[in-house]
């Protein structure tokens, strides 16, 4: 190709092709030849292929790394311009089409004669279709050329029939004529319009026929339309020029505006009146005015008090209990309640509302009666007690409920004593002296009936609190707590957060003063557990530090009691009541499934080291023992860890209790640690068969007052061997889930075996049969999931190859010549997939692009039409628009004009 612009170099080839135009020099057009439709193809071709070498971009070539002359190679040269296009081609025609189906539901019914008949044999139905076809075929006779007879359309001449009847243009009367036909104004005007046949069928129409009747008839409606509506806005601008003759008539008011306006512009309306015309109006009219007046004087909705905050509401309270407190003492000192400044701050006796509840309406005898109440706010402190008592601590106050019912009937012991140092007998002597004396005061307390008071100081110790409720019934005590609370709320000072800190370490020393021996008090330790639990709650951090303060004090009592002798009788070891009733609240309060507890860990390593350090010397030590037993199985509930402390003791127990058949600790099955069996100390604590025992009942033990007292009946002994038995099969179902209970468990069935139940009560004998049915089922089923031991199941060794390896490399001979035929064919199969692939992805991609482009084309085209529609419809509206405009300024004007006049 010449070299220079492109121009000329399509100029150039133009010429050499011979497409270009030759140009007379004297300036006369030659006429051109018709060029047939093999010259145009030619022309074609040499125009494209002319195309195609001017654009450079058009073909891409791929450079060879090594040319070898005379080798062919297909797909050296490519063209993606024209491939693209060629596969943008195919797709309009495979997956456009595909796209636009999608949707669509079609079928093909096949209609063929027989097909859908089981009843016919594939021969029947080949004949049946057979003879029709020959019917069908035999039928075109009646159009044979060959024929003499004229070819016919509905029995009539092709020649004589009018092409332009049936389309409203017909032929001429004389034309009709020539061609040998009578015209159709001759026959209706000579004729009498023809003969008409009686009897004879109407002929049917013909499709142009109706479609012209059908045209006629749209034409006809569409013009009775167009008269309505000419009809109408005629109609409508008539009424529009009388509107303003009738409008004076209407509404007095906009007479007024008229003149109104008059005055302004300087001029008066002529023909004006002050006097408004009134029109004649109807009963409904009247009613609905009447109805409009009496909404003036309907009740509007007025808001109401919004909710208070918790600072507010604890003012509140605060405020209320100093009033009530104020008025107490004037009442005591016999002064009016309107004298002073309280006349001023009297409550009013407010109204009434409709939606008034009456939960805070008091009459002036209802107040009264109030105020000459002694208990002090009964009615109110209770409702707002149990009402914040349930928010705080529900859960806990029912447990703990639950657990005073059993220490009241006799199941559970409780705590130890007083909480300071609990080893020296003089104290605990002078703690006995003084809750003695304490009882006495609130027995003239309760006698003398003293009014309670309102406001209480927060106390800081111990001996302040019982100065406080020094004259207080112990049922009025949780109501003290409450109002101290209550007025030290932390919203109300900045120190009253401290000082409810340590509002919590006093009544932790108040609920070990209140176990105290010889009458322990479990009913207010109940009432006051709601109370610790919400200041715990709210200050975690001391209150935990105060629950500390007491394990560490009664870890240091139990190291006291070791260091005099574990097996002294003076030395105290065991826990009594105020230590274990301290260890029940630290499991209502805090949470013991927790792997690590800053307070319950402490407390369960206090427990077993009570359990595995201590030695049973009495029937006291195997109740406290019992007791912490029972803890263990609440503490364990949820976490179900081992505490293999507590299943000794109960071990122990059973044999110290239940006459058995083991003479000495060699004779004993399992490993279970066993000190104190058959020694002297413990052999009256064995139940003594006999006639006498065996008619004692089984009953729930008093552990309040077997920890209490030092006495050893046969009953104790024998309530004690039940809850033993019970807290067994407890642990039994807790544990059957471990891996060791067949070890845990085997050596007590073995011991619940060798006792002998000839002696013993008849429930107890019930209860230690039932016990060994449900240990000997447990241990069956254990020993039925245990599976022995194996070793581990490993992979097969291979049996080791010997094909020489051969390492891949970049070489591509060596990469596709692996002497391993198999292997070969493996790597081709995977090269051949992974190219096959590549190029589904490919494909899809482009597929995937064409769609997008689709119905990308497709939304603009939606979006184009959307916008021409609204444009018009704007148009249209903007055309209305400035005509209402043009009115409203002619209408103005006019009214200008009727002014000046």
């Amino acid at each position: 190709m010449a070299k220079g612009s492109q121009l000329s170099q399509l100029k150039s080839a133009l010429t050499q092709a011979g497409l270009s135009k030759q140009h007379q020099n004297n300036g006369k057009k030659r006429k051109r030849s018709v060029l047939d439709e093999k010259e145009k193809e030619r022309k074609a071709a040499k125009l494209r292929e002319i195309q195609q070498k001017m654009n450079p971009f058009d073909v891409k070539v791929t450079k060879l790394k090594h040319d070898v002359g005379g080798r062919k190679i297909v797909g050296t040269t490519g063209r993606p311009a024209q491939s693209k296009q060629a596969g943008i081609e195919r797709r309009k025609k495979t997956l456009l089409k595909e796209y636009e189906d999608k949707d669509h539901a079609g079928g093909i019914v096949d209609r063929r004669f027989g097909e859908n008949d089981p009843t016919m044999t594939p021969e029947e139905r080949m004949l049946e279709r057979f003879t029709r076809e020959r019917q069908r075929t035999s039928k075109g006779d009646a159009f044979n050329l060959e024929d003499e007879d004229e070819l016919t359309h509905y029995g009539q001449s092709l020649a004589n029939l009018d092409d332009f009847d049936n389309v409203g243009i017909s032929l001429e009367d004389e034309e009709e004529e020539e061609l040998g036909a009578i015209g159709a104004r001759t026959v209706e005007k000579s004729h009498f319009g023809g003969f008409d046949e009686e009897g004879q069928p109407e002929r049917k129409k013909s499709k142009a026929e109706v479609m012209s009747e059908v045209i006629a008839k749209s034409k006809e409606h569409k013009f009775a339309r167009q008269a309505q509506q000419d009809e109408d806005e005629n109609l409508r601008h008539q009424l529009d020029e009388e509107l303003n003759s009738l409008r004076s008539l209407l509404y007095a008011p906009e007479q007024s505006e008229k003149q109104d306006a008059d005055t302004a512009l300087g001029e008066e309306a002529p023909g004006t009146k002050s006097a408004p015309i009134t029109l004649p109006t109807d009963e409904k009219d009247q009613e609905y005015d009447q109805f409009v007046r009496e909404l003036v004087f309907e009740k509007r909705a007025k808001p109401k008090d919004r909710t208070k905050t918790e600072e507010e509401l604890a003012l509140e309270e605060k405020d209320a209990l100093e009033k009530a407190e104020k008025k107490r003492l004037k009442r005591m000192q016999g002064l009016d309640d309107s004298d002073g400044e309280d006349n001023e701050g009297k409550k009013k006796k407010r109204p009434r509302g409709g939606d008034d509840l009456d939960d805070d309406f008091v009459d002036d005898g209802e107040e009264a009666a109030w105020a000459e109440l002694g208990a002090g706010l009964e009615g109110l402190e209770a409702g707002s007690a149990s009402e914040s008592e349930n928010e705080e601590g529900e859960d806990e106050d029912e447990d703990s409920e639950e657990e005073d019912g059993e220490e009241e009937d006799g199941i559970v012991s409780d705590y130890s004593e007083s909480g300071e140092d609990e080893g020296e007998e003089g104290e605990s002597e002078a703690l006995v002296k003084t809750s003695e004396k304490v009882q006495k005061k609130k027995k003239k307390a309760v006698d003398g009936k003293k009014e309670l008071p309102f406001t209480f100081p927060c106390p800081e110790t111990h001996d302040e609190f019982l100065e406080i409720i020094e004259d207080v019934a112990d049922a009025d005590v949780p109501t003290v707590v409450k109002r101290i609370r209550t007025l030290h709320h932390p919203s109300l000072a900045l120190d009253n957060k401290f000082k409810l800190q340590a509002l919590s370490g006093v009544l932790i020393d108040h609920i070990l003063y209140i176990t105290s021996p010889p009458t322990p008090r479990f009913t207010l330790l109940s009432s006051l557990i709601p109370h610790l639990y919400a200041l715990t709650k709210t200050y975690p951090i001391e209150s935990a530090r105060h629950f500390v303060e007491k394990l560490n004090l009664m870890q240091k009592n139990l190291k006291r009691g070791l260091s005099h002798g574990v097996l002294d009788p003076s030395s105290k070891t065991w826990p009594s009541l105020p230590e274990l009733s301290l260890l029940r609240v630290v499991g209502l309060i805090w949470p013991t499934s927790d792997m690590n507890h800053p307070v319950v860990s402490p407390a369960r390593l206090l427990m077993g080291s009570y359990l595995g350090l201590c030695r049973v010397r009495s029937l006291q030590d195997l109740a406290s023992g019992l007791f912490l037993c029972t803890l263990f199985m609440q503490y364990e509930d949820l976490s179900k860890r081992l505490v293999p402390e507590a299943l000794n003791f109960l071990y122990n127990s059973i044999l110290h209790l239940a006459p058995n058949l083991f003479k000495d600790e060699n004779a004993l099955p399992g490993y279970f640690p066993a000190p104190d069996f058959r020694s002297e100390r413990c052999k009256a604590l064995a139940i003594v068969s006999g006639k006498a025992t065996k008619k004692l009942g089984l009953t729930k033990p008093d552990l309040t007052r077997l920890l209490s007292e030092s006495s050893a009946d046969e009953q104790a002994k024998v309530n004690l061997l039940g809850l033993s038995l019970e807290l067994l099969r407890e642990f039994a179902d807790l544990y059957k889930g471990l891996d060791a209970f067949i070890e845990l468990f085997e050596p007590a069935l073995a011991v619940l075996e060798g006792i002998k139940g000839d002696g013993l009560p008849v429930d107890l004998t019930s209860k230690l049969s039932s016990t060994k049915d449900t240990l000997g089922r447990l241990l069956k089923f254990s020993r039925q999931s245990r599976r022995p031991l194996t070793l581990q199941a490993h992979k097969a060794i291979p049996i080791p190859s010997y094909i020489p390896r051969f390492e891949q490399s970049s070489s591509n001979y060596l990469r596709n010549r692996d002497p391993d035929h198999e292997r070969n064919e493996a790597s081709k199969l995977r090269a051949q997939y992974k190219q096959e692939r590549k190029g589904a992805i490919r494909e899809l991609r482009k597929d995937a692009r064409f769609l997008a482009a689709e119905q990308q084309r497709k939304e603009k085209e939606k979006d184009q039409m959307y916008h021409d529609k609204m444009k018009k419809v704007f148009g249209s509206m903007e055309s209305e628009r400035a005509e209402q405009k043009a009115m409203e300024k002619e209408k103005f004007k006019e009214k200008r004009r009727a002014g000046r006049k």
